[in-house]
């Protein structure tokens, strides 16, 4: 077994340290003996419609306008979205596969129409911190943590769920809610959040599920040899708790 994570314009869409998604599931199909490979797309580079995983990251709003441009004409991403390949949108990747978006200077601007949701921009300070948030999607049970910073606000329509409800202090879509993220597209393939971090590093259960819907029940996760002995006894019982979980799903 193989698989092709593809990264979307790291180059304007990775502000925040985002394209360290991408590595993330790479590293932990590796981990588990199943060759996996990152497909970066260049500005220059067409969209490959093949991919198992595709990744968007964050980005000011003038790297934002350009990407959503870039991506518009894209057959590749367009059919892989159509097919409901799994996708990870971080804050303007998030904003882009929507209806659309609205800049701070007031510009509107079409997005994909992939997710459905709309960004305007939002009244006071900037929206930025730690944020811990309870999940709401099918299949994710723990509780999942990131850093926020964005001034829009991302309202959901009628085929897009949230991804999940922020506990304590957090903004999240800064509707008011207390909101986070949506889920969307076809047979909610989409999972978009402002969890920057990067946030699958921070939430390997996310990460999990994510690989699991293209590739299927995957094989037990185990400590990979090498670390130093302080992450791997921190590691070891998330990664023993995600074996037992694996097991009971399979029935064994």
């Amino acid at each position: 077994m193989s698989a092709r994570i593809v990264l979307l314009l790291p180059e304007v869409l990775g502000t925040y340290g985002d394209a360290g998604n991408a590595a993330v599931l790479a590293a932990r199909l590796r981990w588990r003996g199943i060759d996996a490979h990152v497909h970066t797309v260049g500005w220059d580079d067409a969209v490959p419609e093949g991919g198992d995983v595709y990744v968007l990251g964050g980005g000011e709003d003038a790297a934002q306008m350009l990407a959503v441009e870039r991506l518009r004409g894209s057959a590749g991403l367009r059919r892989a979205l159509d097919r409901g390949a799994p996708t990870l949108a971080v804050c303007a990747g998030l904003q882009i596969l929507g209806r659309a978006f609205t800049v701070a200077d007031g510009t509107w601007v079409p997005g994909l129409g992939m997710l459905d949701v709309e960004t305007t921009p939002g009244r006071g300070a900037r929206r930025i911190g730690d944020v811990t948030a309870d999940p709401l999607l099918d299949g994710l049970d723990e509780l999942l943590v990131g850093f926020e910073n964005h001034g829009g606000v991302t309202t959901l329509g009628a085929d897009a769920a949230p991804l999940a409800r922020v506990r304590g202090a957090g903004a999240g879509n800064g509707t008011g809610d207390r909101i986070e993220g949506a889920v969307g597209g076809r047979g909610g393939s989409i999972v978009g959040t402002y969890f920057h971090g990067p946030v699958l590093a921070r939430n390997p259960a996310l990460a999990d599920l994510l690989l699991t819907r293209a590739l299927g029940t995957l094989p037990p996760l185990e400590v990979p040899e090498g670390l130093p002995s302080s992450t791997a006894r921190r590691l070891g019982a998330r990664f023993r708790g995600l074996n037992a979980a694996v097991r009971r799903r399979a029935g064994a």
